[in-house]
């Protein structure tokens, strides 16, 4: 492999969207831990999680492509297949393969540790994964995508992430879940935003697209303090300690983004900004760590 193609599939990787999967597993693995660290159980799932991650960011970009949503003047996606640096053959058959490896490193944990009711959470997140944009299903396209986002990244992960560390769920990992679940699925609304237009002439129905430039603004306001609000409530109901409220430094972030926003005419341009939504997670999440430390 060259160096330009390593560069392509880095690209079509989309690197800086890892920390999505990244802080939801260590909260659930750090929520385990007075039933002892195992780390070679959550490398496993550290493993699978990052697989399937990296093959729904393929699938989306080959099924966004299949179906015309990332022509033109659309800017979602890697654009490594308009960019002509990997093929949709190629793509698929990489799709193919990264989901048949994490298929086996969940089977190995299922059977391995007789964790037989994770399953159904396994499968749902397959699905998830994969029928995101692509048909029949394609509940992206249907305004659906930061329910199902919150859902996988949220409760399934944290949960899941507790379930195979310790052994068994726990409704204290699902209650942390909730403000993971809504900081991820805030990451994809706001990457929504620019496409607006052009995801609207495709007839891919974004929530933002739904709801119109002026519901989406308000939208993005309302689910940021929703965030805040949930951390607090944690904190306030004993589930996690006070240094999560470290998570109030990042109100700064917070209003210099909503201004951001506020002041931009041309939407398309909000994709350079999309540093600062991840930077909320980031911190936001880090601050639930120290306040499970």
């Amino acid at each position: 492999m060259n160096k330009e193609t390593l560069k392509a599939w880095v690209q079509a990787s989309r690197p800086p969207f890892f920390v999505a999967t990244l802080i939801p597993l260590v909260i659930g693995w750090l929520l385990a831990r007075e039933h002892g660290w195992h780390p070679a159980r959550f490398l496993l799932v550290l493993l699978a999680c990052f697989i399937v991650h990296l093959a729904t960011n393929l699938a989306n970009d080959y099924f966004d492509y299949i179906q015309g949503t990332d022509s033109g003047d659309a800017i979602g996606g890697s654009r490594v297949i308009q960019e002509n640096k990997i093929t949709p053959a190629l793509l698929g058959r990489v799709i193919f393969l990264l989901y048949f490896l994490a298929f086996l490193i969940s089977l190995s944990i299922v059977l391995g540790l007789r964790l037989y009711g994770l399953a159904p959470l396994i499968l749902f997140s397959f699905f998830s994964s994969l029928f995101y944009v692509a048909p029949p299903i394609r509940y992206g396209y249907h305004g659906l995508g930061e329910l199902f986002v919150a859902l996988n990244m949220g409760p399934i992960m944290v949960v899941g992430t507790h379930w195979v560390v310790a052994g068994r769920p726990s409704w204290e990992a699902l209650y942390v879940s909730v403000p993971i679940g809504l900081m991820v699925a805030s990451i994809l609304y706001y990457q929504s935003l620019p496409d607006m237009a052009t995801d609207a002439a495709a007839g891919k129905r974004t929530l933002a697209v739904r709801l119109g430039r002026s519901g989406a603004f308000r939208g993005l306001i309302i689910l940021l303090l929703v965030i805040y609000g949930t951390i607090i409530a944690l904190v306030g109901a004993g589930i996690i300690s006070f240094p999560a409220l470290f998570c109030l430094l990042t109100l700064p972030l917070f209003v210099k983004l909503i201004g951001i926003v506020r002041r931009t005419d041309d939407w398309v341009l909000l994709d350079q900004y999309g540093k600062y939504v991840r930077l909320l997670y980031f911190f936001n999440g880090v601050g639930i760590m120290l306040g499970l430390l």
